[in-house]
């Protein structure tokens, strides 16, 4: 689910300051960008991000503003001789405008910064992080909160349809038994069809038995309710729940003989997939 948090925080030689922002993903997807001091770091960020959230796709973004004093402010002079050469090497290659004054600060390795890989340093930036994690996490469940009441409308809406088709299948067996009735008597025209009539009924009667299939998405609407109540981690349990309500939907579809089951039918299947793609996105 998405979600975002911004945090901040105050080092001796500087300033931290951490974006973390997710999109909706299947499954957990980890990216940083962060000064290249701190790369070490990187794994022990992912662990933790990974011990909160399972599924999504994670944007860290970090930033360190030193403080105005002499040493943070001193470039390295192997670094800028490096990056000279570089320049000149592409200049000499390809037409394009030189480097910037504020381009050459920010190229790695350019200014002296060396305080942002102390221990204390670290140890704030982590702080900072766990920090942000639980902020991205109440966001996220506000939105979770959102969507989980998006979900109970349509399976509200899911019990109301099987309460409509449920009457509808007696009322087809009686109007095909006096239809079938009346073709056969005036095919043949004379008496001793009962028995045939039984037969042909029972035979539709048994085609068009949809009682197990609304029993099914009663008892998955149920399961996902109870789901849905449960919390934690259930995206992958409702997931499984969606393909069975549109298995069962399907299946009602294909034994519908009237216009009215039919609207119903491709009424569930909409419902259904609207939840489906909602649900890809719960952790």
């Amino acid at each position: 689910m998405t979600g975002f948090a911004s945090v901040s925080g105050e080092v001796p030689d500087g300033r931290f300051a951490l974006d973390l922002k997710s999109v909706n993903h299947r499954y957990l997807e980890f990216q940083t960008r962060m000064p290249e001091d701190l790369r070490s770091l990187e794994s022990v960020m992912r662990e933790l991000v990974a011990a909160k959230l399972s599924r999504g796709k994670v944007d860290c973004r970090i930033t360190f503003t030193p403080v105005a004093s002499r040493e943070t402010l001193t470039p390295n002079d192997v670094a800028l001789g490096a990056l000279a050469e570089l320049q000149k090497s592409i200049l000499q290659k390809f037409e394009a405008r030189p480097l910037s004054v504020w381009e050459v600060m920010h190229a790695p390795g350019v200014m002296a910064a060396e305080a942002i890989a102390t221990d204390e340093a670290k140890d704030k930036l982590l702080a900072l992080l766990r920090h942000a994690i639980d902020e991205l996490n109440a966001t996220r469940s506000r939105e979770g909160d959102k969507l989980a009441a998006m979900l109970i409308e349509r399976l509200d809406r899911i019990d109301v349809l099987v309460s409509e088709v449920t009457p509808l299948i007696p009322q087809l067996v009686v109007a095909y038994q006096a239809k079938l009735m009346q073709k056969l008597s005036d095919a043949y025209a004379v008496a001793g069809t009962d028995d045939r009539i039984k037969q042909e009924v029972v035979l539709f009667a048994s085609r068009i038995d949809v009682a197990e299939e609304l029993n099914r998405l009663t008892a998955h609407v149920a399961e996902v309710r109870r789901v849905l109540k449960g919390g934690g981690v259930i995206g992958k349990r409702l997931d499984f729940l969606m393909q069975e309500l549109n298995r069962e939907s399907n299946t009602l579809g294909s034994k519908s003989v009237s216009t009215d089951a039919t609207k119903i039918s491709v009424e569930l299947k909409v419902l259904i997939e609207q939840m489906r793609e909602q649900i890809q996105n719960i952790e």
